[in-house]
Parts: C-alpha cells; structure tokens; sequence
C-alpha cells in the first residue's frame, strides 16, 4: 500500500509555492558509508561551490525563500536552519559533509547539489499516513537529549511531519526524530524532496530522478517509485 502524503490548509497558506517530490523505494540494502557514498557527497559539495560562486548559501535565492517561510511560522533562520542550509554550511567548511550511512549519504548528497531539502523516512517505522500541518503544541515528538530519550512538543504554529505515532520532523525539515531515521536496517524508505517558489519545480524533477538513479545504483534490483510533484 503506497504511504499517503497530505499538505494542511494552513500550511499551504503559509507558502503557496510550496512543492514536495517523495521518492518510494522497497528492497533496499544499507549498510555504512562506502567510497562510492562518500564520492557522491564529494562531489555535491564541488557542485555547491560552482553553483554558489563565492555567495554565502543564505544567498541563495531558494534558500532566501525557506528562511521566510520558517520567519513566517515563528522560528529563528539564523538559529534553525532548513535541512539543505544547513548541510551546505557543512559542506562548504573545513570539516565537510558527515558520512552516516550509504542511504543517508545518498540523499545528503541530492540535497547539497541542489540546494533542496531532502528527508528519509524508514517506511517499516511509519504509522498511517504522514501530514505535513501547523502544530497545536499537543503533539509529541520523540528525540534524545544528553544520551537519554525524551519528549518534547513542538511550538503552537510549527510546521511539523507527523504520523499517527507523533510528530516526525520538526520545524518543517530542520530535525527529524530518531524514530523514523533511516539505518542501516533499514530496506524501505520514504525520501521526500521540497522546495518553494522560485525554485523551478523541473529542478525538484531532477534532483528527484538523481536521486532515483544512486539508489537503483547502489540497491540493484530496488522497487523505486517517483511520486509527481505535489503542492
């Protein structure tokens, strides 16, 4: 059964340009970073560099569009920043881009090339279907803090994924819980690629079929399903 995937009202209120890709996949196989992952995460940090030629990312017309959007919810940019900044403030510095696991180098790597952020979820750890909505505050989000696991609730007006279970991926896509992270157990997944105006959806497109490409590349014989572009 094919995971659904619902934008709120309130939310594409907030950002009319917003477009989400989701990349499905079943049979994959994961395992630690190799130097084929770590080639790739390479690379899209020289594809960074030729793309921002010596801007800041924060430059960045598409990364300028999220810092509003996450002004617009109530959260600080300069002090939580969107999954793809933030990944490409890391690539750009001396210690580079952090090497996980095979599946998660993967998508870092479509991110920082394209400057879009891209999540994992683990299909097998997803309850119901996933929303993307504005906090009440209520929800409950399962993390871990100083080595021990807690709960935290995100703040009223948040834009949060959630599932049945609580809250995935707080602040939009800026940190996604332990819950539904990929490992390297993990053999389906959920990546979901987003972006806002003025980002051509063709570019989502394109980083999505990138990415589709690295993991039949790296997972032969994986059921890879590209979802259309969706407000």
């Amino acid at each position: 059964m094919t995971l659904t995937l619902t934008v709120s009202d309130d939310v594409r209120a907030l950002a009319p340009g917003f477009t989400h890709v989701a990349v499905e996949a079943h049979g994959l196989v994961n395992g630690p970073s190799t130097e084929a992952s770590s080639a790739l995460l390479d690379d899209a940090a020289r594809r960074l560099a030729a793309r921002l030629d010596g801007r800041a990312p924060h430059e960045d017309p598409h990364v300028a569009a999220w810092r509003a959007a996450y002004t617009a919810f109530g959260a600080k940019p300069s002090r939580t920043r969107n999954s793809a900044e933030a990944l490409a403030r890391r690539a750009l510095s001396e210690a580079g881009l952090p090497r996980i696991n095979a599946l998660v180098d993967l998508y870092n790597a479509v991110s920082v090339a394209h400057l879009v952020p891209v999540g994992g979820e683990d299909l097998d750890r997803i309850q119901g279907g996933m929303r993307l909505v504005r906090a009440t505050g209520d929800e409950e989000f399962a993390t871990v803090a100083d080595g021990a696991e807690s709960t935290e609730h995100p703040d009223a007006g948040e834009v949060v994924w959630c599932d049945g279970a609580g809250v995935t991926c707080r602040r939009w896509n800026w940190r996604q819980g332990p819950r539904t992270r990929l490992t390297e157990r993990t053999t389906s997944a959920l990546f979901l690629l987003e972006s806002l105006a003025p980002m051509p959806v063709a570019e989502v497109e394109t980083a999505a079929a990138e990415l589709a490409e690295a993991l039949e590349k790296f997972s032969p014989g994986a059921r890879i399903t590209v979802r259309p572009p969706a407000a």
